[in-house]
């Protein structure tokens, strides 16, 4: 583990929440227990003492009620709230600006991108892949596939059954050097190119992709059912700390 690196977490908000059904609300937003699912993700980076800074990008119309999110918890680690763009790339090179603008020279800093509806990672986890992004440059947080895998032609034919065993799914956080992300955005921004997430931007622009695997209940919360299984999890956890609590 090394010390006194600088580690940025870019937190995408910048989703509507169609998916989710949740009448004009986004649906980072959304709440469980009077509690923000945006509130939840952000906490588990404010736990991890290696994170030195949180930078969110966010809708616009909801920047102000983020901030009052952020005042009300209180958080220690400096937050930064920058207004998203009109896609998930241009969220993330609008909050990798303001990252790079802080330390442009800091060739060894970091930064972790994850969304802000993916509330159930924790600081072991978020710590793991500062590890491998400091060995690799650039890291995606997985979990296994326990589904089979199949790949079809344009008629619906199955082709190809993947081996299981070496198919996973990609989440997040996924860490990069800052400097290198922030070059492949404006790189891929003038070739007027868009990417899904930026471990499809660095392995299109030829880096090396490496993996670290995270809990599998590191969901992405963007429908009903998302949502109940999140709560669930969260419902099971103070269960658990409560039992836990009583036969101290």
């Amino acid at each position: 583990m090394e010390e006194n690196r600088t580690v940025d977490a870019l937190i995408f908000a910048g989703g509507v929440g169609r998916r989710m059904g949740a009448g004009s609300r986004p649906k980072q937003f959304l709440e469980l227990g009077g509690k923000p699912i945006i509130a939840y993700t952000l906490d588990h980076f404010e736990q991890c003492e290696r994170v030195t800074g949180i930078t969110v990008a966010c809708l616009p119309d909801w920047i102000d009620y983020l901030e009052e999110i952020v005042r009300r918890q209180g958080y220690r680690t400096p937050i930064t709230i920058v207004p998203g763009g009109k896609t998930g790339f241009e969220s993330r090179l609008n909050a990798l600006e303001e990252i790079h603008s802080r330390h442009p020279e800091d060739e060894g800093a970091i930064v972790l991108v994850h969304d802000g509806v993916r509330p159930l990672i924790n600081a072991d986890t978020i710590s793991d892949c500062i590890d491998a992004t400091i060995e690799h440059h650039c890291v995606a947080t997985t979990a296994p596939c326990v589904e089979t895998v199949i790949v079809q032609d344009e008629d619906g034919k199955v082709v190809k059954v993947e081996d299981r065993s070496r198919c996973f799914l990609a989440r997040a956080p996924q860490g990069f050097f800052t400097n290198e992300l922030y070059r492949a955005h404006l790189r891929a921004r003038d070739e007027k190119r868009d990417f899904v997430d930026s471990v499809s931007l660095m392995s299109y622009y030829g880096y090396d992709v490496f993996t670290v695997l995270g809990p599998a209940e590191n969901i992405k919360v963007t429908t009903p059912t998302d949502y109940f299984a999140f709560k669930s999890f969260v419902d099971e956890r103070d269960m658990r700390m409560l039992w836990e609590g009583r036969n101290q």
